[in-house]
């Protein structure tokens, strides 16, 4: 196979997210393939500390400090922060400009064709609350940002040399079902992830184990895993069910704290908040539980498969891309609770398939997740190769 970088002599790229995390977590395993193939990497975020900054740089990429409102809607700081990104792209003169997430593939876009940027490539990892329905409908602030995200979405969208999706749902929800033009868009899958970070262990089972890891969100299932931790509980008190991640006190769609606070008291739950490192806890799990509502394709059921770990989540876009019903996990409708107690409990009554479909968890994530795969395949769709 030729090499893809011959002959087009675009040798630096400029990925523009939205905070140091996300660049750290998930185009880590890019950004280290980048170097591989000879590209000079500028990683930009909003929130840089010097530690994040000295961990981007060990990766072998510079660190660059932007401003963006990622939630805000202050038109004039906007265009005042637009114009400042231009200026630092144009200052740092990339062949590629790589936009992931909503508002930077938008200011990204419009920031790369200011300065003319040879190539400008945007993706999106999910489509965000907005277009996430919820079980009452979309709130009036969800719809009044859906129509923003629209109307700026036509005005960058036409811009982009490629548009990147992870699941084939997304496109149609949005291209299609709002008529916005782009240029051409791709459908990639997973992200994926480094299988050697993220080995198979055999689960243990005593007792059975449930794992729950994301943001304390409405929107990510929190509400359905806790009823059906309860319910599960009253029938069998030994099973574990341990929850990772943040409780966002400015978003309303987070947990609040008092209610989080009754599951862990009543013993309902175990929790161990944020841990930058999952792969301990889900040694210790079983089964993977994510009833979301929407997802791009995530990223915790793809470290919860290579670790070996059947799955429970939603037949909804992003979620069902990642289980293939009965072979490693199951699908369930979403917003359903009384399917999840169903589901929890036949692994606990039937504790051998949490072992078949883990194994069978683990093979899908090699064939589907692997992350040398799939980054070769990243950059030959973003050079257009």
């Amino acid at each position: 196979m030729p090499d893809i970088n011959e002959g087009l002599k675009m040798k630096r790229i400029a990925i523009i997210s939205n905070s140091a995390f996300s660049l750290l977590t998930f185009r880590k395993d890019f950004i280290k393939y980048l170097k591989k193939e000879g590209y000079e990497v500028f990683g930009f975020a909003i929130d840089f500390t010097d530690e994040t900054e000295e961990a981007l740089k060990s990766l072998g990429a510079t660190p660059v400090s932007y401003s963006l409102d990622r939630g805000g809607l202050n038109p004039i700081k906007d265009l005042i922060g637009l114009k400042k990104l231009a200026k630092i792209v144009r200052e740092i003169n990339p062949d590629i400009v790589f936009s992931t997430f909503v508002k930077p593939v938008i200011f990204g876009t419009l920031a790369a064709r200011m300065v003319k940027v040879k190539r400008v490539v945007g993706m999106l990892e999910g489509l965000g609350f907005c277009f996430t329905e919820q079980p009452e409908g979309f709130s009036l602030k969800a719809r009044f940002i859906k129509k923003i995200q629209i109307f700026l979405f036509k005005i960058a969208f036409p811009k982009l040399d490629l548009l990147i999706f992870l699941n084939y749902d997304d496109p149609k929800d949005l291209l299609e079902s709002y008529s916005i033009k782009t240029k051409k868009y791709e459908v990639l899958g997973g992200i994926g992830l480094s299988l050697v970070d993220f080995q198979f262990s055999k689960p243990e089972k005593r007792p059975v184990s449930f794992l729950f890891v994301g943001r304390l969100l409405k929107e990510k299932g929190i509400f359905e895993f806790l009823e059906a931790a309860e319910k599960v509980k009253k029938i069998y008190q030994e099973v574990e069910f341990m929850v990772l991640g943040d409780v966002d006190t400015e978003n309303p769609g987070s947990i609040k704290l008092d209610k989080l606070n009754t599951y862990i008291d009543n013993k309902i739950i175990q929790y161990n908040g944020y841990v930058s490192d999952v792969t301990p806890w889900l040694q210790k799990s079983d089964v993977f539980v994510l009833p979301s509502y929407r997802e791009g394709i995530p990223r915790t059921t793809q470290e919860a498969m290579a670790s070996g770990r059947a799955v429970i989540t939603t037949d909804v876009p992003g979620c069902r891309e990642t289980v293939i019903n009965g072979y490693n996990g199951f699908l369930i409708p979403k917003w359903n609770v009384d399917a999840l107690v169903e589901k929890m409990l036949f692994f606990i009554v039937h504790p051998d398939e949490i072992d078949r479909m883990g194994i069978n968890a683990r093979a899908f994530a090699e064939e589907h997740y692997d992350a040398d795969k799939i980054n070769k395949k990243l950059l030959q769709i973003i050079i257009g190769s």
